[in-house]
């Protein structure tokens, strides 16, 4: 099992990405090595990570179109409104700022189902005030992770509904019922994992003062960054016209179910109003892509390695020799599904993804030992929820990284992927097994 290329390659991607090896170089190596260990040549590990590209191209392209909307929303002038009248509320008060951005995340994936499209908006015009606070920004890395993915484990909503129904239809068609209500029950108990990580890295790990290493001091969207003794700016027309935009692209891309739709709305009022002249087109598009077009390419790459997981069998391999190997004893089990479960997102990158993989073997494993419904789905759920924080491919922490490294001060890796592992994969797991084995 140790030479699966799974295992392989998703320890090559961890080690390569904690020796602070580009994030994209350490995916694309992942991914070829995953190929020839599988048994590929050089050429057809290539080609088949390439075939696989497309499958995120419609994420991706909302990314690059978020982030253009994001920079005209900048250039309007509301983001400096927005900073000065934060630096009154929470002036001094670290926590409650970073449990403020907590629960505003939260909203994204069940309330206003966002996800991170509002991370762009938001985070790079707060950059400058968490200085000033000396906030640590892996706590809120953590804050802004925690409210990606804890809504969505916990509560049937949103986002949320989606991955609990993907969840029980699994379940039911591997011939064990259960119903919305139970996943939601058996879910709460791995959530409270995550509530308990979220505490700890506000209240001890990222507590302490820090601020991010020196750089330019230019606000991203290139106007000066705002100081304390400056002149309020007063609401305009401008700014209305920048809400009704926001507002658009948020209910078009409800409606619609489209980022890409929602994203261009906005973009399209925002030049037809003159918020942003036509002439500033090419610096929109330009400072856009820079924002957003790294999370983009990772995007698009890890469909392409997700890609050669699946289509190699490697995938259903490493399942099926860690169900034969481990018996029915409810302890081994649990806990060997729940690592493979941490290993396959790893590499995967999506939570949703993973969880039609697991269940088909899973659920008949867990009904020879004589697990409950309940049981099987936290097992099922945790084991796909592990992995997701933690990842360099997932947009549970891309999405936190656009916005807290848009001057540059933010390492993807250690200052995202791995708090966030450590504060939330870690007791996943923990509560994961405790809900396995109660329920």
């Amino acid at each position: 099992m140790l030479t699966n290329a799974v295992i392989v390659s998703v320890i090559v991607m961890v080690a390569l990405s904690l020796m602070r090896v580009n994030v994209l170089f350490a995916i694309t190596i992942a991914a070829l090595t995953a190929g020839l260990v599988s048994g590929l040549n050089f050429s057809d590990s290539v080609n088949l990570m390439v075939s696989g590209m497309g499958g995120q191209a419609n994420t991706a392209f909302s990314y690059i179109l978020l982030g253009m909307f994001a920079v005209m929303i900048g250039f309007s002038g509301i983001t400096t409104l927005l900073v000065q009248k934060m630096l009154t509320i929470f002036k001094g008060k670290k926590i409650v700022l970073v449990l403020t951005i907590a629960g505003i995340a939260c909203l994204s994936q069940n309330v206003i189902p966002v996800h991170i499209a509002f991370i762009p908006i938001l985070i790079p015009p707060l950059l400058g005030l968490f200085d000033r606070l000396k906030l640590d920004r892996r706590a809120v890395a953590t804050a802004l992770t925690f409210g990606l993915k804890a809504p969505y484990v916990m509560i049937p909503a949103g986002f949320g509904l989606i991955f609990h129904g993907i969840i029980r239809d699994e379940m039911i068609s591997n011939k064990m019922d259960i119903s919305m209500t139970q996943v939601a029950e058996a879910m709460l108990i791995p959530g409270l994992g995550m509530v308990a990580g979220l505490f700890i890295a506000i209240f001890i790990s990222y507590r302490k003062d820090r601020v991010s290493k020196p750089a330019e001091q230019m606000d991203f969207y290139g106007a000066d960054k705002v100081e304390e003794n400056q002149l309020p700016a007063s609401w305009n027309i401008t700014h209305t016209f920048t809400v009704i935009a926001i507002i658009m692209a948020l209910v078009v891309q409800i409606v619609t179910k489209s980022l890409v739709l929602g994203a261009l709305s906005g973009i399209i009022i925002l030049f037809l109003t003159r918020v942003v002249p036509f002439r500033r087109g090419d610096r929109v598009v330009q400072e856009g892509i820079g924002m957003m077009g790294m999370i983009a390419f990772v995007m698009l790459i890890a469909s392409g390695y997700a890609h050669v997981l699946k289509e190699t069998g490697e995938v259903d391999d490493l399942v099926e020799k860690t169900t034969s190997m481990v018996g029915t004893s409810p302890f081994v089990l649990s806990f060997f599904m729940l690592l493979v479960g941490l290993i396959i997102t790893m590499g995967i990158g999506s939570s949703f993804g993973t969880i039609p993989i697991l269940a088909a073997l899973y659920v008949p494993l867990c009904a020879a030992a004589g697990l409950s419904p309940l049981a099987t789905a936290a097992l099922i759920g945790t084991a796909g929820a592990l992995g997701d924080a933690g990842s360099p491919a997932s947009d549970s922490t891309l999405g936190p990284t656009s916005g807290l490294n848009a001057d540059g001060r933010h390492h993807h890796i250690w200052d995202t992927c791995v708090p966030t592992f450590l504060h939330y994969n870690i007791p996943l797991f923990i509560f994961g097994m405790i809900a396995a084995l109660m329920l």
